[in-house]
Parts: structure tokens; sequence; C-alpha cells
């Protein structure tokens, strides 16, 4: 027999007609998710990221089924409009419902596009946040193969994609750049007789570029990715090279690859260090003034030397206040008129204010690794992503699919690649399965294996979910507080090719 204090305890089920489908005058519930982002205010997100703000209280309402048609008109509108609720089992819209959810999960349409070939393992810098282990001696020891190029090759023609991207990484890349015009050379010519679109990019940090290297860029219409962690006090000390000042080496390089291949042409990168917390006006003034479009707030990765050394590790609370500073810097620019964005609020804006996604291997559900990107090592190591290549140089080898002479079945279909399809998708992902900003997110095994240890993760300490969840509901607090930077993120997430 229960007591009545232990009964008052016990979670009792509601009398059988609360759960009548329909009763006169109230609605059917669609699939929708809450979150409180202010003592204030509420979000409510729906299966394709179709979201409404609300007063703290309403989803309790919605669920309970107290929003009267008449009384509240508006948000009742609101609410049938956004497919949060409808008046009929069925919505009589289900279709077109149907076609953006699918719009949404394009990416998946094509699979592995983008094919990152690490070239060479050499380096002559020393950053101390260095994500792979650098050598600087032994060619042929620490440059791919011409087989295992050419065997790559071939695996990335056998992606289904109609366009595929071939990027050279290292260690620096330029350093092996003769193995870079074979594998150009070749790629090229299987493309044009098979009909596939191809975009190459070299990742490098300029620091030995020259007029006859950016000459064949540009003849072969190569793309050049390069690295700018700030001013130059910031850069230097982040990426040391000996007897010289990289900052000065990465402008000269830019300078010149802009002057040969095209404003356009030249991108850049940096990563946030435990130095460059200190100053996030002077890290976003340093790329407005170079010229570039946007900058992308990177935090430091967990992988390599930067999960070994402690000089470069700093807690997610600290970056977030990073970010900030850095965000608001931003947004005085577009208040100026100025076009400038900072992108991976732009990758989330876009999620959440336009029909499309975005292919960001990081932000993707199932995940990008193997789906949108795939990494063969100097050695004829295949990864799923660049960072499970990082943690193999730590022996490692949770994310190694197989080495360039297996199949393309084996790589991409194999016992590795369906292991990790198991915990790609953040719809079926404990805590992110029933978290409002899911469908503006991502999977990422490989994080969570490095900083938790398991593929599978454990959202409530998770860094990963405490960063992501923080910006989103920070863009949110923006676009509701200010209607100028409500049109800025919107003129943001429209330029989804920018």
């Amino acid at each position: 027999m229960i007591d009545a204090k232990h009964e008052r305890k016990t979670r009792k089920f509601k009398e059988s007609d609360y759960y009548d489908l329909k009763k006169d005058g109230q609605y059917f519930l669609l699939p929708f998710r809450f979150h409180r982002i202010t003592p204030e205010k509420e979000i409510i997100v729906n299966e394709v990221g179709d979201f409404l703000i609300l007063p703290t209280g309403t989803c309790e309402r919605i669920v309970k089924r107290q929003i009267d048609k008449k009384t509240d008109s508006e948000l009742y509108g609101d609410l049938i409009a956004n497919y949060f609720i409808s008046e009929e089992i069925i919505p009589p819209l289900i279709d077109v419902l149907a076609t953006r959810y699918r719009t949404k999960k394009l990416f998946l349409n094509h699979f592995t596009g983008l094919h990152i070939f690490v070239i060479s393992l050499r380096c002559e810098h020393t950053c101390h946040y260095c994500q792979v282990s650098r050598v600087t001696q032994n060619r042929d020891k620490y440059d791919m193969p011409i087989d295992y190029i050419d065997k790559g090759i071939e695996i990335m023609f056998k992606s289904p994609n109609p366009h595929v991207t071939m990027e050279f990484q290292g260690g620096e890349a330029l350093l092996a750049f003769d193995n870079i015009k074979h594998a150009v050379e070749k790629a090229e010519s299987i493309a044009k007789e098979i009909g596939k679109g191809l975009t190459k990019v070299i990742c490098t940090n300029l620091a030995i570029v020259t007029e006859e290297i950016l000459e064949y860029c540009k003849e072969h219409e190569i793309l050049i990715s390069t690295s700018l962690d700030g001013p130059k006090f910031i850069h230097d000390s982040n990426r040391h090279k000996p007897h010289a000042s990289s900052y000065e080496l990465t402008i000269k390089g830019i300078e010149l690859a802009r002057k040969i291949l095209g404003h356009d042409r030249v991108s850049a990168l940096m990563t946030t260090t435990k130095l460059s917390l200190d100053y996030p006006v002077e890290i976003v003034d340093e790329y407005f003034n170079m010229g570039f479009q946007g900058i992308f707030l990177r935090n430091i990765s967990p992988y390599g030397f930067a999960l070994r050394t402690e000089k470069s590790r700093y807690d997610t609370e600290k970056f977030l206040t990073f970010y900030k500073k850095a965000l608001d810097r931003i947004l005085e620019y577009n208040f100026q008129g100025h076009y400038f964005t900072e992108d991976l609020a732009r990758i989330f804006l876009i999620k959440m204010l336009s029909p499309f996604n975005v292919g960001f291997v990081d932000l993707q559900s199932p995940a990008g690794l193997i789906n949108g990107v795939i990494v063969f090592n100097y050695d004829g190591g295949v990864y799923a992503t660049d960072e499970s290549r990082m943690l193999a140089e730590q022996k490692d080898f949770t994310f190694k699919l197989g080495t360039l002479d297996d199949s393309y079945n084996e790589l991409f279909f194999g016992k590795k690649a369906q292991e990790i399809a198991e915990v790609w998708a953040n719809e079926s992902l404990a805590g992110c399965s029933e978290c409002a900003f899911q469908p503006y997110c991502g999977a990422d095994p490989v994080h969570n294996h490095a900083t938790q240890g398991d593929m599978y993760g454990y959202r409530p300490n998770s860094d990963f979910c405490q960063k992501n969840m923080e910006i989103i509901r920070y863009l949110i607090e923006l676009m509701e507080s200010d209607k100028k930077i409500k049109n800025i993120f919107q003129g943001w997430a429209r330029t989804v090719n920018h």
C-alpha cells in the first residue's frame, strides 16, 4: 500500500480524456523543441529550424492546449503558419514541410566532396599549438609518394559527387610542390575526361611562396588558404618561425598572391590561443584592415600538440567572452555600412534564417566526416576527417578507415564507417535529440572521442555543446534586442555562397 506522502511524489497519468486527439476548439501538436534564452523569453523551434520567440511560459500553454484561436489570434496564426500546431491530424501542407526538410539535408545528396591530401608532413614553422607532429627532414619518408597520390585521386573520382574538391595540406604543403603539380595535372585530366567539376586548394603559411608557384596556381585556378592569427605580435608568438617574422612573410605572401591570383582567390583562417583571448578587437581589426570580408573566430582544437601543451589550453567560457567582444566589433563595422561577417555565426544564421544548410563538417547531422570529407595521409592511411588524422599522429587510430590500398567500398562503407555512422546524427543522440538548437548544430564523434573518451559523448559537460548552444542563444538575443542587428544577420544569411 502506498502512503499519502509517497503518492504525492509519484508521477501520475492524466485521465484518459486528457489524451483525446481532438476536442472541440483544440489543436494538434506538431514536433518542436523549446529553450529559455533569457528569464523573460523562450524559443520554440520546429523540425526544419523555424523558430518563434515567446514570453516565458508560452510553451507550457501551447502544450496544454491553452492557446485560444480568438483571444490569442496572432500567436495562434503564427503557430499554424510555422508548423508548430495543426487543426487537423495531418497538416494540409505536410508535403511542403517534407520538401523543406529534404532541402535542409541536401548536403547528403552527393556524398563526399572534400578530399584532403596530406602531401607532406614537413614544415619550417614551429607553431606551439600545431595540431600535428611536424618534421623538417627526410623528404622520402614524410612526403606522400606518387603512387599514393594516384590512388587517392582514383578514390576521389569514385565519389558520386558531381563536383569534388582536392585540398593539399601539410606540414607545409609547398615543400612538396612538385608532388602537388603531379596531383593537379593528373586530376585535371581525369576530371575533363569524365566531366566532373574539380576545385583545387593549397593550404600554406605562404612563407616560401614564390611568383613561379603563384603563376602556376593562376594557370591551374588553384585557390590559396593561409593562416593569419591577428596583429604581428600575436601571429609571431602563435606561429613561430626561427630567425624570421612569420607575420611579415604571411602578409607579403597574401599581397603577392592577391596580385597574381586575384583578391578573392586568397582566404585566411585564425586560431584563438591563450594570447588571442585578450585581443579580440585587435584581431578583428587586422582582418578588416587586410581587406578580408569576414573572419572565422575558431577556438583551439583539442588535437595534437594543442591537446598536450598547457600553454595552448583555455576554458570555453573564456573563448565565449572573447567571441562576444569580437562579434561586437564586427557589428560596429556593419553599423558603419561595411559588409564584414563572422563566419561561425553566419553558418548558424543560414541554418536559422534561410531554407538552406551549409556544408560545414563540424556542424552537420549526419556529421560531415565521410559524408562530406575524407583524408588521405602522406603514409597511405585514410581517415574520416583531418582531426582524426591528427589523433593518429598521437597513435590513436580510432577513426582510421583503412589505407589507400583498400577499395572504395571498404573505406566508405566498411566496419569502421558503420561504427561511426551509429553516432553521427544528433537527431538520435541523448541530450541533442531534445535540444531546441538541434537543427542548427551538428554531431562531432571525433571531438567527443578526443575530449570525453567515446564517440557518443556526454552533452552536459561537452565543450562543443557549451560553445555552440551559447553562441546560438547569443545570436538570438542580439536579434531580439536590436532590429538593426537582425537586418545585418539576415543579410549574412542570404549570402550562402559567400
